[in-house]
């Protein structure tokens, strides 16, 4: 038996051969991984390329910029001034108006960023958990339209007591993101059927379904001829946190248990391993008996569900009525608010209120400034470009993770061969 045990491997029989890959399918998804699961540092250092490429580009593009250059050594404030008025609007407008004439004037840009953030952080979650799993989530935005459906109309037909209507209209929307987010699931499941081409098809379908139903007698206002539903009940909306004087609601509060909620599933479930397992190895999580196509319908309908909550934030928050642009570009919005949080609970939550305050602070920056307001856009897509490029990154900042030591010298690790081959000649 010890000579069987110590013998050779091709001595003991034929061994099994392992299945050959598709080719590039391992370094297809090593990139995705990395892409979406990148350091900290890297997503940090995005955010202040993209600021500072974009002011570059306000800069040369304001004449008032010019102007103030050709007497840059005399009064060199004066350019620099310029250079900055831009995002000193960008911040007065999203975060604090030192302008203002009370405090609810000096604290409402907060207030407003943290409202237009909600739809984003929910939206950002139901990407980001699919991206946990392996699957690229671009149908967020078809999710919300049917969150906001559903719940729409559960909130302007049903006429009950707020304990009963609200929680229910949460309950329409959830469900009507998770079942167009589900059936993504279901299908790549069943007939292999690439996630990302059915969410994009999806994303068409959700959009012009809720265009002819909203000229329908049963959602269209009556007495308009615009494509609007009715007003949702009183009782089918979120309370204002602060006042009528600010548009805050209990969304937003719902969003940071949602935040909490979706971190315990990934980090502390059975279910949120499963995840995890499949996103890293489907073949792998296969082999351990974990059921993959089970965990691709769930994710998704999940997915779903979280996108479905951007749209009951719209619908029974913000907007308080369903219309065409309900979702307007959130649920793109949200692949880039998934990426830059690095497919994290938390991460994602940052990365929404940061893109919420984008979209806040560009309307005072384009209204004080005459910048164009597709600077956000410019600057939004100049971090998905450093985040898909760590490298690039890494290198304007003079970062090498590979850096070797200078002083001293390291053993080198013995290769596996030359264990091997010691062990046999002792």
């Amino acid at each position: 038996m010890a000579e069987t045990r110590n013998a050779p491997a091709s001595a003991q029989g034929p061994q099994p051969v392992p299945a050959p890959e598709a080719p590039g399918r391992h370094d297809e998804e090593s990139v995705f991984r990395r892409v979406v699961t990148g350091t900290p540092m890297v997503s940090l250092l995005s955010v202040v390329l993209a600021i500072v490429i974009g002011g570059v580009l306000m800069a040369v593009t304001n004449p008032k910029v010019a102007t103030a250059a050709g007497y840059f050594f005399a009064r060199p404030s004066d350019t620099i001034s310029e250079i900055l008025r831009p995002y000193a609007a960008l911040v007065q407008g999203s975060i604090f108006n030192w302008e203002g004439a009370d405090a609810a004037a000096m604290f409402y840009p907060l207030a407003e960023t943290l409202t237009v953030s909600a739809p984003l952080i929910f939206a950002g979650l139901g990407v980001a958990i699919a991206f946990r799993a392996g699957l690229f989530n671009i149908g967020a935005q078809g999710q919300l339209i049917f969150g906001a459906l559903f719940a729409a109309y559960v909130g302007f037909t049903w006429h009950l007591p707020a304990a009963v209507h609200l929680p229910l209209v949460v309950l329409a929307g959830i469900v009507g993101g998770g079942l167009w987010g589900g059936l993504v699931g279901f299908l790549k499941a069943r007939t292999g059927a690439h996630e990302v081409i059915v969410t994009i098809m999806f994303n068409y379908i959700a959009s012009f379904l809720l265009l002819f139903l909203l000229t329908q007698p049963g959602f269209q206002r009556s007495g308009s001829t615009n494509p609007i539903s009715p007003f949702l009940d009183e009782t089918a909306l979120f309370p204002a946190l602060l006042g009528p004087q600010f548009r805050l609601h209990a969304g937003f509060i719902l969003a940071i248990l949602v935040t909490w909620g979706v971190w315990w599933i990934l980090s502390r479930s059975t279910t949120g391993f499963e995840f995890r397992a499949v996103g890293a190895n489907p073949n792998a999580a296969r082999t351990a008996g974990i059921n993959v196509n089970r965990a691709t319908v769930l994710v998704m309908a999940l997915a779903g569900a979280l996108a479905g909550l951007a749209g009951i934030a719209q619908v029974s928050g913000t907007e308080k009525y369903l219309s065409a642009g309900v979702a307007a570009s959130i649920g793109f919005d949200a692949i880039t608010v998934a990426l830059l949080g690095r497919s994290t609970p938390w991460g994602t939550f940052f990365a929404g209120l940061l893109f919420g305050a984008f979209r806040a602070g560009g309307v005072s920056m384009q209204a004080v400034t005459q910048t164009p307001i597709d600077i956000v856009l410019v600057i939004q897509s100049l971090i998905v470009l450093f985040i898909a490029a760590p490298p690039l990154v890494r290198a304007i900042f003079g970062l090498n993770p590979r850096r070797k030591k200078r002083n001293g010298t390291a053993s080198p690790t013995p290769t596996p061969a030359a264990s091997g081959q010691s062990g046999a000649a002792s």
